[in-house]
């Protein structure tokens, strides 16, 4: 099986090293000192219980790997605009690409149904490139749960976590979406198949829209964000405005606002990414977690107060952080 990571950092890279230990055929797209750090010495999975050496092909060009089974796009979801054009070889008529991205992915209303059926969101899939040049029916949507961290060049610990859900955009129980979470398994890792990945991408979504911004505009940690009265109540207002818009778009919660924010509570003094972003100078995914929840209440009319008021304050962060 042929599998392409796109984006072999703290996910992609666990993701690929262990796919590659499997057996998979991996190849992995990266860059800078972490690219030359694993073709010089493969990458290196630290864990609680062992450590891994996998030594997959790495490249900066794509076309080095031509068409692939699967590409796991593992970037930043701001990034991913930029790729386009660069994936292009990876693709064949049958590959499938399995969108491991934080937020609401380019694919989202394809095979939804109703009357945004076919809607692109400009603010995550500007003028629609990736719904055109990707092409919606090669998505498998998948949500990312394990936390690591490229602690030096070449070298991934992982934090905690092993499950990878992902699913069609249909609900079809597809042989593709059955081969990749069998190539999942195989590698010690769960990616169950859902009928419903929109309701998992959006419980997901539905703490990173207010615990990541407002951690970037306090420098508080989760426990701190869910246990202040005051950041617990803005948070709660923002998970709010995103329900009522999930509700007219069919989505299902499994769990209400007060147990999603107890759950992240129960995490500790936990840096969100978006935090640890701005603390190391790296763009922040404002419009995957944030910006494109806003554009999904304007196109069902929902207002967002509390959401637009956190995302100008947000962006304004940003741009200072530019500036300094």
């Amino acid at each position: 099986m042929r599998v392409t990571v796109y984006g072999a950092g703290a996910i992609g890279g666990y993701m690929g090293a262990l796919l590659s230990k499997a057996g998979a055929d991996v190849t992995f797209i990266a860059r800078g000192a972490h690219l030359d750090a694993m073709r010089r010495n493969g990458v290196r999975v630290i864990r609680k219980e062992d450590e891994i050496v996998a030594h997959p092909r790495c490249t900066d060009d794509p076309s080095e790997a031509g068409p692939q089974d699967f590409v796991i796009l593992a970037l930043k979801a701001h990034s991913v605009p930029g790729v386009v054009e660069a994936m292009q070889p990876l693709l064949g008529n049958e590959t499938g690409i399995v969108t491991a991205v934080n937020g609401i992915p380019y694919w989202y209303f394809h095979r939804h149904g109703g009357r945004l059926e076919g809607s692109t969101l400009e603010s995550i899939d500007p003028g629609g490139e990736q719904w055109r040049r990707f092409g919606p029916e090669r998505a498998i949507g998948c949500v990312v749960y394990p936390a690591t961290e490229v602690v030096e060049p070449g070298v991934i610990k992982h934090v905690y976590g092993d499950k990878f859900p992902i699913g069609e955009p249909s609900g079809e129980l597809s042989d593709r979406v059955q081969r990749f979470s069998a190539l999942m398994a195989d590698a010690g890792l769960r990616a169950p198949v859902l009928d419903n990945i929109r309701d998992e991408i959006w419980l997901k979504l539905w703490g990173n829209l207010c615990f990541n911004p407002i951690s970037a505009l306090t420098g508080a940690t989760l426990d701190v964000i869910c246990s202040d009265p005051g950041t617990r109540a803005v948070a709660k207002a923002m998970m709010l405005e995103a329900k009522a818009i999930a509700d007219v778009v069919g989505v299902r919660f499994r769990v209400d606002v007060e147990r999603r924010i107890d759950g992240a509570g129960a995490v500790g003094a936990h840096k969100t990414s978006m935090l640890q972003d701005l603390e190391r100078g790296r763009p922040m995914e404002i419009d995957p977690l944030v910006t494109v929840v806003q554009e999904m209440g304007t196109l069902v009319g929902m207002p967002t107060p509390t959401i637009d008021t956190v995302l100008a304050l947000v962006r304004q962060r940003a741009a200072n952080a530019v500036r300094h």
